[in-house]
Formats: structure tokens, C-alpha cells, sequence
């Protein structure tokens, strides 16, 4: 088990730029390891955008039952996760559309 500690990259991630720069190391990290810990312990803020652009995308490589199966999150306050999981959804709902 690997763990990705967003506390190394800042305490607030607001921006599409961010969450791509974070989403490209995750990526390999996800696809090279069993599990990867999702740690949001200490970061005060994620906003939808960052959400989508780093953890949302995901899907984009890989099916839902597969980021599942690799990854779990820890430490997210109620608002971050709030952010992650209406991300997820939208973006669940966009490609299950197209």
C-alpha cells in the first residue's frame, strides 16, 4: 500500500491547474500499486473543480470498479469530501452518458 499525501502539495487546491498536476502523479502510482492511499489529512480545502481535474478524471483512464478497487481516501473534512464525491458523480453521470 502506497500512501499520496496531498499535505506535501499545499493545505488548499482550488485550481484545474493543481488538480492536473497532481492527477498526472497519482496515475502511474494507481496503475503500478494494489492500493493507493487517497490522504487528505491536513488540507483544508478542495473545490469542485480540483476535485474534478484531479480525482474525477480518473475515470477517464479507468472504469469506476478499478479506481474502487485501488484506491481509498483518508482524512477529508466533511466539505472536501463533499467536493470529491460530487465530482465523482458528475463525472460518473457524463460518461455513462456519452
Amino acid at each position: 500500500m502506497v500512501e499520496f499525501k496531498f499535505i506535501e502539495y499545499g493545505t488548499d487546491f482550488g485550481t484545474r491547474d493543481m488538480g492536473m498536476k497532481l492527477r498526472e502523479k497519482l496515475l502511474p502510482l494507481i496503475k503500478e500499486n494494489d492500493k493507493v492511499v487517497l490522504d487528505f489529512t491536513g488540507v483544508n480545502v478542495v473545490s469542485n473543480s480540483f476535485a474534478d481535474e484531479c480525482i474525477a478524471k480518473l475515470l477517464l483512464d479507468m472504469p469506476l470498479s478499478e479506481l474502487k478497487q485501488h484506491t481509498t481516501f483518508r482524512g477529508l473534512n466533511p466539505m472536501a469530501e463533499r467536493s470529491v464525491l460530487v465530482a465523482l458523480q458528475r463525472r460518473y453521470k457524463v460518461l455513462k452518458t456519452s
